[in-house]
């Protein structure tokens, strides 16, 4: 065993956690010995420098511990003192480190080995889960504050990692690894950055790496904890009761932290007392690991001193997404009030089996370390059709949060606005502001259960409105642009429970957005195969909306890939289907877009057509702005077609038309026209009238 004292309010497999909110600030202290080891481990000469090579990667710390051991926590104490900006805080990390904890930041001080400071990302998902490396790296990239292009697959996101990286000089920490295929290629190629490593056993395969392995607490360290959870007084009664108590703890941070606890909620209960408890609790038959035993008894106590309604609730927590909740989600799970929910909640953290951000509205994790058990219990004690109708409940609360969510940003007396008057009033937000800081803080949560629910396959129904929602919030208190990556991956999920159920329209909706985005991005041949795609499908479902739509972007998608005979064929498509429909508007646009491929082609004569058609159907709309600006390309053709007498004429139209519009802009562009082709034309006078005006 090793001599470590650890500070923690819960069972982190982590040492050195979150504490509940308004007690002491968090402090991390003993494992000397392992500190003092992996630091000089960085300055051991690699096997490269031995070589006569340069170091062509950086170099690999790796911290190996059961879950549990304090393993999370130790790196984030080392990579704190490395960069000196200290352990990770609350308000970084969420509701703590370790499995399940969100992606976390700390800025560098500028100075020393390391100015660039301390990223965290974890490679497991709660649910035991390897997490995408795609979405690993896009994590790297948000924290470096760098734009994530939408639906980057993982070499393009790769690439941009070691890029960044290569420019940097910072500590990359890469929480509960499951092996070296997940590390290799994260591992910067940049010397003046370190990694840190945190996996249950070796990373075999990456080079020159030698492990720190944590074991449990020295007695002395194990028993500080305790008096740091229940007082001094408690201990210095029975001292060598407590040594017992470590012991039956095996040393482990996590099951000391919870027993712990335990005992400090039940104030009339001695050391004694629960030692002989954890030491007649029998196995549950499961073939555990020696190691992992006394975790597992400390966790079943606890568990099982609980009153049912609210042990219920804390195996229902198995099912938060990304392993986080605030009271809502355990509300809608458990079926009671908010309140109640909160409460308990709050008494978990007590108890060591919960984390806490202590915001004002506060989130909630289950520690990595905890939730296979939770889930274990939660599948043996609880039936199928309860745990799936628990889920249903809190994805239609989250449904109906983020409608709220959308709803407070409309106007007073709109539909939604209207609608949101209708809920309850605790799933209102009191302004648009709220709901913005909400959907930002439960954003991970919120897209891993879209996820989730579009993987369970049993829920399409609601898991359809989740992303419908998801979608909607996110483009009002975001916008389309900043969200574009979230929504790409939403836009992939509606496709998913599309493909599933076979619907074809919302199979064509999802493509079409999904198209969009990746034209947008510059990806134009996959956005012409997805066009197509979206063809077929609104064909499928007999929507005119969607295959018009379809058959005007793939023309557009053609015409950016300067294909204009292929472009004119398909807004030609497009604009017969839109006349069948009598679409004005839509008639219109797509006489310009002819219009202007033609113009590219030099096919002027087909281009002059379609640009006073266009100019005629505007005309009808009565949109003065918009006619001018038709007329206004006419008249660039008729000067491409060396007609130039027509063309002043033309542009003469266009900026009268302009100016019943009140375009000032657009006026101005062709005032400057009509004095350059005065010039052209041998006016120079005229010429110079046209630009003086």
């Amino acid at each position: 065993m090793t001599d470590q004292a650890v500070d923690t309010s819960g069972p982190a497999e982590a040492a050195g956690t979150e504490e509940p909110s308004g007690a002491a600030p968090p402090r991390f202290f003993g494992r000397e010995r392992e500190l003092k080891a992996l630091r000089a481990d960085i300055e051991r000469a690699g096997l490269d420098t031995l070589a006569g090579r340069k170091t062509p990667r950086a170099r690999v710390l790796l911290i190996a511990g059961r879950p549990g051991s304090g393993r999370s926590a130790l790196a984030a104490e080392l990579a704190g003192f490395l960069t000196g900006t200290g352990t990770a805080p609350a308000d970084a990390s969420g509701p703590g480190t370790g499995t399940g904890a969100l992606p976390w930041a700390v800025p560098g001080t500028g100075s020393g080995d390391y100015p660039d400071g301390v990223l965290r990302v974890g490679l497991t998902e709660p649910g035991g889960e390897r997490v995408p490396p795609e979405r690993t790296a896009a994590e790297i990239l948000d924290l470096l504050g760098l734009a994530v292009p939408p639906g980057a697959d993982q070499d393009e996101l790769s690439e941009m990692v070691r890029e960044a990286l290569a420019v940097r000089r910072l500590v990359l920490l890469l929480d509960d690894a499951a092996d070296a295929e997940q590390v290799d290629p994260l591992l910067p190629e940049n010397p003046d950055c370190l990694v840190v490593a945190v996996a249950t056993g070796p990373l075999t395969g990456i080079p020159d790496v030698r492990p720190c392995t944590l074991g449990g607490l020295e007695a002395g360290a194990a028993v500080q904890l305790l008096a740091r959870a229940i007082g001094q007084v408690r201990i210095t009664v029975d001292p060598r009761t407590a040594e017992s108590l470590s012991e039956e703890c095996g040393g482990q941070p996590a099951a000391l932290a919870l027993i712990g606890g335990w005992l400090a909620a039940h104030p009339m209960a001695s050391v004694a007392d629960v030692t002989k408890q954890l030491h007649e609790l029998p196995d549950t038959g499961d073939q555990q690991p020696t190691g992992a035993r006394p975790l597992a008894r400390a966790f079943r106590l606890v568990h099982d001193s609980l009153p049912s309604a609210a042990a219920r609730i804390l195996r229902l927590l198995a099912l938060a997404p990304a392993g986080l909740a605030d009271a809502h989600t355990a509300s809608a799970l458990a079926g009671c009030s908010v309140s109640a929910a909160e409460k308990t909640l709050d008494d978990f953290v007590k108890l060591g089996l919960l984390r806490t951000d202590g915001a004002a509205h506060p989130q909630y994790g289950v520690p990595g370390c905890l939730a296979p058990m939770l889930r274990a219990l939660l599948e043996d004690r609880d039936r199928p059709a309860e745990i799936q109708l628990a889920r249903a409940r809190m994805l239609e609360r989250t449904v109906r949060r983020l409608q709220a969510c959308r709803a407070v940003t409309e106007a007073e007396g709109s539909t939604a606005h209207r609608k949101l008057a209708g809920l309850p009033r605790s799933l209102r937000f009191p302004s648009a502001e709220e709901a913005g800081a909400w959907l930002l803080l439960r954003q991970p949560a919120l897209l891993a259960s879209a996820r989730l629910a579009v993987a369970d396959g049993e829920l399409d129904t609601l898991a359809r409105r989740l992303v419908a929602a998801l979608v909607r919030a996110l483009a009002v208190h975001r916008g389309t642009e900043a969200a574009a990556p979230e929504l790409y991956g939403l836009h992939g999920l509606v496709l998913d429970v599309a493909e599933r159920r076979n619907l074809p329209r919302e199979q064509a909706a999802a493509l079409l957005n999904l198209a969009d985005l990746d034209a947008r991005t510059g990806r134009t041949r996959d956005a012409l195969t997805r066009y197509r795609a979206a063809l077929d499908a609104g064909r499928a479902a007999g929507d005119l909306y969607a295959t018009g739509r379809a058959m005007e972007s793939v023309g557009s998608t053609y015409a950016e890939l300067g294909d204009y005979h292929r472009a004119s064929d398909w807004y030609g498509r497009a604009l017969a289907q839109r006349l069948t429909q009598g679409e004005r508007a839509d008639e219109a646009r797509l006489y310009g877009r002819l219009g202007a491929v033609h113009s590219y082609a030099g096919r002027y004569g087909e281009a002059l057509r379609n640009w006073r058609a266009a100019a005629a159907g505007h005309r009808r709309l009565g949109d003065l702005a918009a006619q001018a600006r038709a007329l206004s390309e006419a008249a660039r053709v008729q000067e491409y077609a060396g007609r130039p007498q027509e063309a002043l004429h033309t542009c003469r139209e266009a900026a009268e038309l302009a100016r019943r519009a009140d375009d000032v802009r657009l006026q101005a562009a062709l005032q400057l026209r009509l004095a350059d082709t005065l010039d052209r034309l041998g006016d120079p006078a005229g010429g110079g009238g046209g630009r003086g005006g």
